[in-house]
This record gives C-alpha cells, structure tokens and sequence, in this order.
C-alpha cells in the first residue's frame, strides 16, 4: 500500500471527513459515515480509486502520463 495522497489532497478529506461525520450524527443520516470513508483515506495517505487509476497526489510518487 504506497502512500497516494499528500499535500492539499489529505488535509482536504480530514477536514471534509469531519465535516461530513458531525452532519451525519447532527442530522441521524446514514450518510455520515461517508465522513469515515474520507477521514481514513486522509488519515492512512491511500486511496484505492487513486491507484486504480494511477493517480498520486503525493509528489514524491510520480503518475504515469495518460496516452
């Protein structure tokens, strides 16, 4: 699991995860735990869509250019 996430990119889906899991709780909708989903992504540096498509936004690992 290599890290694909940095800089801008996991400070955003912290936040956004917190974000999302205070109005999930605030509003009793399941759609908080989609917080979780953005929070551990942030919080581990990896995303699995990212690798999927080969894309990193973590700048010491470079992306293979789309031909």
């Amino acid at each position: 699991m290599t890290a694909n996430v940095g800089g801008f990119d996991k400070i955003f889906r912290i936040i956004a995860g917190v974000v999302v899991i205070a109005l999930g709780l605030i509003y009793s909708s399941w759609w908080g735990l989609l917080g979780v989903v953005f929070l551990g992504t942030g919080l581990l540096n990896f995303c699995p869509v990212y690798s999927l498509i080969k894309v990193s936004t973590n700048k010491k690992i470079p992306t293979e250019k789309i031909k």
